[in-house]
């Protein structure tokens, strides 16, 4: 299911680096509230949970809804802050058929193979009128993530990606409507220089693929931007959310 492998570094770096507390997410909070309607009893599908820091946000900030955590990473489901998480994939999600009321996709779907096959597996497991909600950095659209903006080379890797047509496409093929898509701030860090220090190459799928020298070139663009700058790290990554007819 992923470009790289999700080890145990993969998994440590991800773990250490790239949960947001709830101040930092609270503009995501807001935005799947907005769209889900989290009532009691609901039925969330976190598909790629990774190590478990979103499926563990919606608990807390939702209480009663039913989330189950998906991730095909045995290293990930280790280190998941959020259990159980139960070993499944895209193509392979481990529930019956029209038993979920919503799925929650974050940084996942530039690993997926065959976007047909994924929607084709969501359109089984949830129930009609169901939401997707898609949290990603899409093919073109770098100019809102920091990243970038050291790290220039990147962008190519990041316009390997799926873009925004191509995921509508996909799924409306397979019986999904476009409700939204939106970019949604984050504060990523606290400053430049807190981002720098706390940068983890393994954490990060286009800083893992581009070369050792385009890093380190840009670990220093962002050291030396870090010594001036000021104020908190603000992202934004869009929202894509799509509707099971």
């Amino acid at each position: 299911m992923a470009r790289i492998a999700y080890d145990r570094t993969e998994a440590g770096a991800f773990a250490s680096t790239r949960h947001l507390g709830d101040q930092e997410a609270d503009e995501w909070r807001a935005a799947v509230a907005r769209h889900l309607d989290p009532r009691p009893g609901l039925r969330l599908v976190d598909l790629g949970s990774g190590t478990g820091s979103w499926a563990k946000a919606f608990s807390s900030w939702f209480p009663g809804i039913e989330v189950t955590a998906v991730e095909p990473s045995a290293a990930m489901r280790e280190r998941s802050v959020y259990q159980p998480v139960l070993a499944g994939d895209d193509t392979d999600i481990p529930l019956t058929d029209a038993s979920a009321d919503a799925a929650w996709i974050s940084t996942v779907i530039h690993h997926v193979p065959d976007l047909n096959a994924t929607a084709r597996e969501l359109r089984r497991v949830l129930r009609p009128g169901a939401l997707v909600l898609i949290r990603s950095a899409f093919a073109g659209r770098h100019e809102a993530i920091t990243l970038f903006r050291y790290f220039p080379e990147a962008i190519r890797v990041l316009d390997t990606y799926p873009s925004v047509a191509q995921v509508e496409a996909a799924f409306a093929g397979e019986g999904f409507s476009t409700v939204s898509r939106e970019q949604i701030p984050q504060i990523t860090a606290a400053s430049l220089h807190e981002a720098a220090h706390t940068l983890r190459r393994a954490a990060h799928t286009p800083l893992q693929l581009i070369t050792d020298e385009e890093y380190d070139n840009g670990v220093h663009r962002l050291r030396q931007a870090a010594l001036t700058e000021t104020g908190p790290v603000i992202d934004a990554l869009d929202l894509l959310v799509l509707r099971r007819t």
